[in-house]
């Protein structure tokens, strides 16, 4: 049976996948945090898998990895990850040095770790991306900015890769139904909190046009499954594409961004995140 590493697979897109890729006869090895997190996710499984305690942002956890692996590794799916949001001028820099660890910095970590593993099965590395990662938004800078950097850094690992055989792709999703955005509204609570009063005054018409953008957001949102089939179809496919964008509506949205005129876009960016027209 041919293995995997699941990174962030405690919840949503990770855990998701990890049950399906199991399910569908691959050795899992699923990267969580807490224990707990992993008897669950061992106890739902349809299939073999096996928890590890990684957070990717730890250098020991990172360096366990090969203790914790089996002998033979065909694939990485690079899943963990934060969103970290709130205005640019005002977001405290450890927030942002926070969201490009977790999000990038962590994914090289791991990624490099495993490579060993991956040439010698001519393997494949799966990121999960997002349409955050082609196109950026009001109030979420931080989250566009590790975004933008995780594709570019995967096509440079692309094409450094290939005299090996190993294949690396990205998986964009747009709005997926995970815990990030059920609980949204908390986390623009804790975004909130990280202000200083007076960049919360500053910003305060922005910050009430994205609670009011949520619930339209949420609505949107498409199944983890989806993202899940699509991860698998980019591990099993004889010649993965590049790139697999998630749902119809993302691969619109996108392929409008493309020609859509910069200041046409930006204004309806704008309104759709609900910047005020005036401060």
């Amino acid at each position: 049976m041919p293995s995997v590493l699941v990174t962030g697979a405690a919840r949503g897109i990770g855990r998701a996948t990890a049950l399906r890729l199991a399910a569908a006869g691959w050795d899992v090895v699923a990267g969580v945090r807490r224990e707990e997190d992993g008897e669950d996710l061992r106890a739902a499984g349809g299939g073999p898998i096996a928890p590890v305690r990684l957070d990717v942002t730890s250098a020991d956890d990172v360096a366990a990895l090969a203790g914790a692996l089996p002998e033979r590794l065909d694939a990485i799916v690079n899943n963990a990850g934060i969103v970290v949001s709130g205005p640019m001028e005002a977001l405290p820099l450890d927030e942002l040095r926070r969201q490009l660890e977790v999000n990038v910095v962590g994914q090289v970590a791991v990624t490099q770790a495993v490579l060993p593993k991956l040439r010698a099965s001519h393997g494949r590395v799966v990121f999960v991306s997002s349409l955050s990662g082609r196109v950026s938004t009001p109030m979420t800078g931080a989250y566009n900015a590790s975004k933008f950097a995780l594709e570019g850094l995967a096509d440079a690992l692309r094409m450094e890769l290939r005299p090996w055989g190993i294949r690396v792709v990205l998986i964009e999703p747009a709005q997926t139904d995970t815990d990030l955005w059920r609980r949204a509204d908390e986390a623009l609570d804790e975004s909130i909190a990280v202000l200083s009063p007076a960049n919360r005054e500053l910003y305060a018409k922005h910050l009430d046009g994205a609670r009011r953008m949520i619930p339209r957001s949420q609505r949107m949102a498409s199944s983890v499954d989806g993202v899940a089939a699509a991860i698998e179809r980019a591990l099993t496919a004889r010649r993965p594409r590049a790139r697999y964008v998630v749902g119809v509506g993302p691969r619109v949205q996108g392929a409008l961004a493309q020609v859509t005129p910069t200041g046409a876009l930006d204004a309806a960016l704008r309104a759709a995140s609900g910047v005020p027209r005036r401060a």
